[in-house]
């Protein structure tokens, strides 16, 4: 029997579910207390957890020994100018040397930690904050793909008004956009409302992007070209799905084998990659985004002040 508080229930909408989620899986809650928890990412190499408290400006670590404790602070905005809105980091990934990046809003850029994993540090380098010389807004969530090259969207939940209208906005878009391997910025695409979560299908060739705009929420999926994304298109449609649950589109990862694990309106989905809806992991809180182990049996869930481990697999 597991130390800790289970939550949530699984749907099982399609027989695929059986090959990833166990019957008896369950939900754990492994820490709580948080103000809003995001950007979950697991350190095979330290064996732990971490994740952003977005509001605290804060990076959290858990480790199965020691539970919850502060990892690094500040960790998204760095200026002694105090502001309002949601300052810390959101979206954290690995480059492929093994260095953090963080999504940072208050910074408004993208940044690696100038520092090693295990002697974490408040020092930044920039990757990038401006497109054609204007003020990135706050960047969301991102992901490297196998040449180096950085993916990530940039809605407005950072500024202090966290909408279209703050009048510190200087991009008049919401973009998606990629830093190649000598630095140049790209924009991909500038007509999803709010673009969130973002991951590669396996293979490279698709992107699914999340748009969390509550008019219409959903998720896409684009053609990689080169230095362009086409063929824009639904991956899944959520706006009937989305009334009157917590959460929208958000964080995602992808396995191995094509299987979508998607934040959204009620808790987790997930989607084989077609776009067929398998399964659900239902959920009272609004979830945020998600991590996969290395073994793809567990997977690690920041949901509003806690975060779940759910272990799919035995």
């Amino acid at each position: 029997m597991s130390e800790y508080k289970t939550t949530g229930t699984v749907e099982r909408i399609d027989s695929a579910l059986d090959s990833i989620i166990d019957p008896d899986a369950v939900a754990e809650i492994i820490a709580e207390g948080f103000k809003w928890s995001e950007g979950t990412l697991w350190i095979e190499k330290e064996n732990m957890l971490l994740f952003s408290d977005v509001p605290n400006n804060i990076v959290y670590k858990w480790t199965e020994a020691n539970g919850k404790e502060v990892y690094l602070t500040p960790s998204g905005y760095t200026d002694t100018v105090k502001r309002k809105g949601e300052t810390g980091s959101n979206g954290l990934l690995l480059d492929a040397n093994g260095n953090l990046v963080l999504c940072q809003h208050g910074n408004r850029q993208m940044a690696r930690m100038d520092a090693p994993l295990n002697q974490p540090a408040a020092k930044f380098i920039t990757l990038a904050d401006k497109y054609q010389g204007k003020r990135l807004s706050s960047p969301n969530d991102a992901v490297y793909n196998k040449a180096g090259e950085l993916f990530f969207t940039d809605p407005p939940y950072g500024l202090e008004s966290q909408n279209d209208k703050d009048p510190k906005k200087e991009i008049p878009f919401n973009g998606v956009y990629k830093v190649k391997t000598n630095g140049e910025i790209i924009l991909l695409v500038d007509s999803i409302p709010r673009p969130n979560g973002i991951a590669f299908l396996p293979g490279e060739k698709q992107i699914i992007i999340a748009s969390s705009d509550w008019k219409n929420p959903n998720w896409l999926i684009y053609d990689v070209k080169g230095d362009t994304l086409t063929n824009g298109r639904l991956f899944y449609n959520n706006i009937a799905a989305a009334k009157g649950q917590p959460g929208s589109p958000d964080g995602l990862k992808v396995d191995s084998k094509g299987n979508v694990f998607a934040t959204g309106p009620g808790g987790i989905w997930i989607f084989n990659k077609e776009g067929k809806v398998l399964g659900k992991l239902k959920l009272d809180q609004p979830t945020s985004n998600c991590a996969l182990s290395p073994d793809e049996k567990t997977l690690y869930i920041s949901n509003n002040m806690q975060v779940l481990r759910f272990k799919m697999r035995k």
